[in-house]
């Protein structure tokens, strides 16, 4: 054994046996190992016998007592020399003075390496490896002993070295570490070297080297990953310098101000940060089992200049909840809970320049049970400070993605108009279906399930789906900007409708029950936009037209096991596409760009005239002063080698 403990196993019925260990000693003469009785007992020595008996099994385990650190001066109960301990000893096992087993164990400790005295202050000095080598040997990694292959190890003898003189490690590693390197004009280099290597190359000492700090790698910083908690922008005399569009809203504990608000998967996420001047209107479906509570109306927010308002909260009661219990399922006979929870938070922020002037928020109670599922409304408005009229906020010219696309009804006495999709909830059916408003610049897709019978007149059938899909469409006219007026009829495109056909089913199909040709199903609506300019260096996009047509499909009733007093399922869906188009019509192509098309940089990967684009006033990279001097370098730069690559240059030099 090497170690101060030892573990073994005694195989067989332990009742009545005793154990014991003794120290042995050996014949110097015979060199016979003495015999053992069976008189001992479980100490020896600075050994412990410890006996863990079990069912036909028992542990035998021996540990030594004595102390294994090397010995300080003035010193006692430790070890004088590196090797310990160095004894034999003899584990017994007996019964009735009848040896039943015997252990014999050789005993080899050596102290413990570990220092614990004091630690000189000398403590060795490692030069700066960006002026000097590190180590002069590399390669030699073993202290004491003679690393293979490294000839520059002091360890290694002058016989050892002959055993591998002809390998030895070359470079940097084999403590080559200032070699002469390529492009010194002393180097005496096999390889080809060009004509104008005497023009470029180095005159320098080995001292002064590139290999000079090889290992080096300089100051490192450990990558931290960033937390939820987001720094306040810091400047002299003031903590925060303001908010922009799109910016988080922090809190009094440089946290995310967040709200429930729906992702781009549709999905609801509850600590949704609310970006600065962008509205949005969310809905959330929730049960009384999944209900979870969100942030506290009491957290303080952060103005923008490194001050903190109150949000003031004014809490209503919901009377009617069918606006919000979108399904209830079957209640079971036995007590129901119910829980007081929030059906709609409506938040109004008040702003002026970079700043947040208040926060206004209107809560809705409500009491939610089991079994009722709660359609849940999150809205958050801004609102300018200087606005006098609060249902008009002040909006950019043109649109933003994600802003509600504008709509009028002009043949209406109330001009509001809506242009909307689908919003299904619980089983997707078109009578239970909500709507929400198309928003600018995202294509979007969304559909309801209409119950049909197997008896259904197919021009009822056209008319009922036309009359659903039109109650989308609200509107004659759509805004061309997010500013469009109301009393200005030249801020408004009007929607441009293609019926869908009124064709009468055909001869073979008219008389059949459950199958009806050219349904119109699908509602398209096609948006075509542009960019007309920029605000503070935002792009400012106009809607130009508005396309609607409808997709007719053949319908026919789906059977089960039997088709009688059955309803099938017809789905309608409705799509929404922004197109960009250039705000000019492109220049038309002239009959030359037609006819040669390997000058057609569009169409080639080799592209002649733009070679000198960087000395244009078109390239924006950086100033025209830079890269003319760039470009002026470079071509003294080639025709110095082309004078260089001459014959007679050679000879010269």
């Amino acid at each position: 054994m090497s170690g101060p403990r030892v573990d073994s196993f005694f195989h067989g019925n332990s009742s009545g046996v005793n154990f014991s260990v003794i120290l042995s000693s050996v014949d110097e003469e015979t060199g016979i190992l003495q015999l053992a009785n069976c008189s001992g007992s479980t100490r020896a020595g600075g050994w412990n016998l410890n006996v863990t008996p079990g069912v036909n099994i028992s542990k035998v385990t021996v540990s030594l007592t004595q102390n294994l650190q090397l010995c300080l001066p003035n010193a006692t109960d430790c070890c004088a020399t590196p090797l310990c301990v160095v004894e034999t000893l003899q584990v017994l096992a007996c019964r009735d003075s009848v040896m039943l087993a015997h252990l014999l164990i050789q005993a080899e400790i050596y102290a413990n390496s570990s220092f614990t005295g004091n630690v000189s202050e000398n403590a060795t000095v490692i030069p700066n490896q960006v002026f000097q080598p590190l180590g002069s040997c590399p390669c030699d990694l073993t202290a004491g002993a003679c690393d293979v292959r490294c000839c520059c190890d002091q360890e290694c003898t002058s016989d050892l070295k002959q055993l591998f003189n002809g390998s030895c490690f070359t470079g940097v590693f084999g403590g080559d570490v200032n070699p002469p390197f390529d492009q010194l004009c002393s180097s005496k280099s096999t390889e080809y070297t060009p004509d104008w290597f005497p023009f470029l190359c180095v005159q320098s000492s080995l001292n002064n080297t590139p290999f000079l700090g090889y290992f080096y790698h300089g100051s490192t910083s450990t990558p931290r990953v960033p937390p939820f908690k987001t720094p306040l922008q810091t400047s002299p005399g003031k903590l925060f310098t303001g908010y922009k569009q799109g910016d988080p809203i922090m809190t009094e504990d440089n946290e995310y101000f967040t709200i429930p608000q729906q992702s781009l998967a549709g999905q609801c996420v509850g600590n949704a940060p609310v970006a600065y001047l962008q509205n949005f209107d969310a809905k959330c479906l929730s049960d009384r089992a999944s209900y979870k509570e969100g942030l506290p109306h009491d957290v303080r927010i952060n103005t923008g200049t490194g001050d903190f308002i109150q949000q003031n909260v004014i809490y209503r009661t919901i009377i009617d909840t069918g606006k919000f219990i979108t399904e209830s399922e079957s209640l079971p006979t036995v007590e129901v809970l119910c829980q007081n929870v929030t059906f709609a938070e409506h938040y109004t922020f008040i702003w002026k320049d970079k700043n947040i002037e208040r926060i206004n928020v209107t809560v809705f109670l409500g009491s939610l049970c089991d079994g009722e599922i709660l359609t849940q409304r999150f809205t958050a408005r801004f609102l300018n400070l200087e606005s006098t009229n609060a249902a008009e906020p002040l909006r950019d010219p043109g649109y933003q993605v994600g802003k509600p696309v504008r709509a009028a009804n002009i043949n209406a006495s109330e001009t509001f108009g809506s242009l909307n999709i689908w919003q299904p909830a619980g089983r997707g059916l078109c009578t239970s279906a909500t709507y929400t408003p198309v928003l600018f610049g995202l294509d979007s897709l969304s559909g309801c399930v209409l119950e049909v019978g197997i008896n259904e007149d197919c021009s009822f059938l056209r008319g009922n789906v036309t009359e659903k899909l039109n109650s989308l469409i609200q509107a004659t006219h759509v805004g061309k900007r997010d500013n469009s007026n109301y009393s200005d009829l030249n801020d408004w495109v009007e929607i441009i409708r293609l019926d869908p056909l009124n064709s009468d089913t055909n001869v073979s199909t008219r008389n059949l029950n459950g199958i009806c040709p050219d349904i119109p199903a699908n509602l398209n609506i096609r948006i075509i936009f542009a960019d007309v300019g920029a605000v503070q260096g935002i792009p400012q996009q106009e809607i130009l037209a508005v396309q609607i047509s409808y997709s007719t499909v053949i319908w026919q009733f789906q059977c089960g096991l039997i088709c009688e007093n059955s309803v099938s399922f017809l789905p309608i869906t409705a799509s929404v596409q922004f197109i960009k188009v250039p705000a000019q019509p492109p220049v038309p192509m002239t009959r030359f760009q037609i006819n040669y098309t390997e000058f057609d940089c569009n169409r080639n990967d080799v592209c002649w005239p733009q070679l000198f684009y960087p000395l244009t006033r078109f390239y924006t990279g950086e100033p025209y002063s830079r890269s003319l001097a760039k470009g002026l370098a470079l071509a003294f730069l080639v025709l110095l080698a082309a004078i260089m690559s001459n014959p007679w240059f050679s000879k010269i030099w």
